[in-house]
């Protein structure tokens, strides 16, 4: 006689339909037999859907949920309050250890209530993620030793192609900048998007584990890869940037140099830069603005009072590397968060999603952070990485045979969940809904992002 636990599990079983022989003993039915649904089974397999959603160790409505509920309130609330703390007093952290450390205890507090193996996972999860990214850190420092030469002009070239010989970056700072002292909006705006690409995979990446665990993990395949393709394009072609490219001039940089004196001396003791270097000399400014091409992703720091995040960004980009402008992976990851999440998102959000990419690229160029051809390869990047992907998940899904019969149980309990709006159609919703009242047909698989 099989054990209680053996029962158990054996009810609450999710591979299927359980299907018993005459007098309880397993085995073949035979083909105009009913399958026989176990009680336990119709009632385990919907709550362990939900379960992988949301993880509660016990129900939102019983008294111990509801105090773990409480408890995650108030550690969210005090890992907010310490956040804006530490921030205020050392200002942002913009390195990517500081950053998935903060996500890491964000991740611990929003998971009070979960079964306490999820504290584990969390270990399990965000460990190998981050040691992959410090990896790549490491790798991008010691590009420096292959000695490819830099490349100068074929960005600015293709930029004039593109906007009938104007220098975008020119052009905009020509008509939109004005001097320091008199930051305007969307100077803050600029900053602000700019930043946004050293918060937005790490930040995503805590919420979709916090949500689903294995959209956690395909983000991180997709993030990983885009990182490690930037990696093995920066080694191979170094590029310069616009506010590089604006302080030295043809003969400076004839021989291809990674980091030649020029670039690092500004107008108006650098003549080249005073000229506008390889991008041109601006032809008129707005009054108080400097006549030449200047880096501003830092300005709107200053009209928002946060002079220590602005003087971490300005560390921040000298310790980096200075030629590794193509791709543009600050492009690029907008566009593989966009990719990501626009079949997971509702159509109001779509055009705030299909902007995103748009005001980073004029934050880009205006901000003399890079060319428009920058972004343009590092859109690219994105999205061969998302289709090699999503090709990628579903040949592991067909080799493991991951095609699920669909249960009108968890149809149900999905639709109550939509109807009582605690979350969205999941691109696949459409379809199965179509195979609720056949709960024997195979559910196709899903076409992940």
């Amino acid at each position: 006689m099989p054990s209680k636990g053996a029962r158990y599990r054996s009810a609450v079983s999710i591979r299927g339909l359980v299907k018993r022989a005459p007098g309880g003993a397993s085995g073949d039915p035979g083909p105009d037999a009913a399958p026989k649904r176990s009680r336990w089974n119709i009632l385990a397999r919907p709550l362990r859907s939900a379960a992988r959603r949301r993880g509660d160790w016990f129900p939102r409505e019983s008294l111990p949920g509801k105090i773990f509920r409480i408890a995650r309130l108030i550690a969210l609330a005090t890992w907010a309050g310490l956040l804006i703390y530490y921030w205020q007093r050392d200002g942002i952290p913009f390195d990517r250890e500081g950053l998935l450390i903060w996500v890491c205890f964000g991740v611990l507090a929003g998971s009070i209530g979960r079964h306490p193996v999820a504290l584990l996972h969390v270990v399990i999860d965000f460990v190998p993620f981050a040691l992959v990214l410090i990896a790549y850190d490491y790798l991008r420092g010691a590009s420096y030793q292959l000695g490819m030469p830099t490349w100068w002009h074929p960005q600015v070239d293709v930029d004039r192609f593109l906007f009938f010989g104007h220098e975008p970056t020119v052009w905009l700072q020509e008509h939109l900048k004005h001097g320091y002292q008199d930051i305007r909006w969307y100077d803050v705006a600029v900053t602000l998007c700019y930043c946004s690409f050293f918060f937005l995979p790490y930040v995503a990446a805590g919420v979709f584990w916090l949500r689903d665990r294995a959209s956690f993990y395909r983000w991180s395949l997709r993030f990983v890869s885009l990182s490690f393709v930037g990696f093995a394009v920066f080694a191979l072609y170094p590029a310069a940037p616009p506010w590089a490219a604006a302080q030295c001039s043809a003969a400076e940089i004839a021989s291809h140099p990674s980091e030649p004196s020029c670039m690092w001396q500004s107008a108006p003791s650098n003549l080249s830069a005073l000229h506008g270097g390889l991008l041109g000399q601006m032809t008129t400014h707005l009054s108080g603005a400097n006549p030449w091409v200047e880096r501003t992703s830092f300005w709107g720091f200053h009209e928002l009072h946060l002079s220590i995040a602005g003087s971490f960004l300005k560390e921040g980009q000298a310790v980096a590397d200075p030629v590794a402008a193509v791709p543009s992976l600050h492009l690029g990851g907008t566009v593989l968060f966009v990719l990501f999440m626009w079949r997971r998102v509702s159509k109001w959000w779509r055009p705030l999603l299909a902007a995103y990419p748009i005001a980073m690229t004029f934050s880009l160029a205006y901000s003399a952070e890079h060319y428009v051809f920058d972004c343009l390869t590092g859109a690219l990047a994105a999205v061969l990485i998302t289709l090699a992907s999503a090709r990628l998940e579903r040949w592991w899904r067909k080799r493991r045979g991951l095609t699920e019969k669909v249960d009108s149980g968890v149809l149900r309990l999905r639709l109550l969940a939509t109807i009582a709006g605690q979350r969205h159609l999941s691109p696949d919703d459409d379809e199965l809904l179509e195979l609720a009242g056949d709960p024997g047909r195979t559910a196709p698989p899903s076409q992940d992002n």
